[in-house]
């Protein structure tokens, strides 16, 4: 039984959200959602997140899961305001306390922000099996982008966080902390090791060479054309071209509160005595 797969493409962070639905039960998952964030105002809005709530109540789907690949630094997650409005429980990756703790010492947060991944629902282990009607979901450990990324399995179909982009894109950098590039290499073999027809849906596009947005695959596609890590690439290659073009790239616009937000399970840090949560901006830190 193949899953219904709905994608919501959040342009202004070029992130996708999918929604995978039992269409036996209608019960469904959300994975790698998305919070409106206006950095120049600091203002978060629920424009995106809103959009899916709208499709699965028109739809009278009932969520079980939202799940996250990752601790992301490109977008913050609308996990709360989801769970709020729908129910579900948050998931991550057991190995969320590894980021948690470094970024504990990053922005100062003293004891105000467990590093155990208490603040999410469910931590997940390599194996694991959710339910979702009749629908399995197997998390499948995927490091090297960062130390705590999951992959999660669905039928035919394998949602694969930063892990891979299109063919025409490659692969996601490696050089944030707890990033391995040899690490990243291993996951994707793993990964492309899937049958060919197995399908694999990207957390991002950012339609290279003025192309459409798409951000689905196959195995088959990733192994013949994937312009970092095709069947003819080696760790070692691989390695040496991740590091250097690591070594190159900018940090990502929203890292600083992407960072801050998601490592607690996408709520705010606490408010102050003036009822205002604020986050912090290392200087001459990173």
């Amino acid at each position: 039984m193949k899953p219904e797969i709905k994608a919501f493409f959040h342009k202004p962070t070029f992130t996708v959200t999918y929604l995978v639905t039992d269409p036996q039960t209608q019960k469904c998952l959300i994975i790698d959602s998305v919070l409106d964030f206006d950095a120049k105002s600091g203002r978060t809005s629920t424009a995106a997140a809103d959009e899916i709530i709208a499709y699965i109540e028109e739809n009278r789907s009932e969520l079980v899961w939202i799940l996250e690949t990752h601790v992301h630094a490109d977008h913050l997650t609308a996990a709360p305001y989801l769970q709020e409005k729908l129910g579900g429980v948050v998931c991550i990756g057991d190995n969320v306390a590894a980021v948690q703790k470094v970024f504990k010492g990053v922005f100062n947060t003293g004891d105000a922000m467990a590093t155990d991944g208490s603040q999410f629902g469910r931590l997940l282990k390599d194996g694991d099996v959710l339910e979702c009607g009749d629908l399995k979901i197997e998390t499948l450990y995927t490091p090297g982008h960062t130390p705590a990324c999951l992959s999660y399995v669905v039928e035919d179909a394998i949602f694969v966080g930063d892990t891979l982009f299109m063919p025409d894109f490659g692969t996601a950098r490696c050089d944030f902390p707890g990033g391995d590039a040899a690490e990243l290499y291993n996951s994707i073999r793993g990964i492309l090791s899937r049958p060919d027809e197995t399908r694999l849906f990207m957390c991002h596009d950012y339609a290279p060479g003025g192309r459409d947005y798409c951000w689905e695959t196959t195995v088959a596609e990733q192994r013949k054309s994937n312009i970092h890590i095709n069947e003819d690439v080696s760790e070692a290659q691989f390695v040496e071209m991740r590091s250097g073009r690591d070594k190159e790239l900018d940090m990502p616009v929203l890292i600083l509160p992407s960072v801050q937000v998601n490592m607690r399970a996408g709520a705010f840090p606490d408010v102050d005595d003036n009822g205002v949560s604020y986050l912090k901006i290392p200087l001459n830190a990173l």
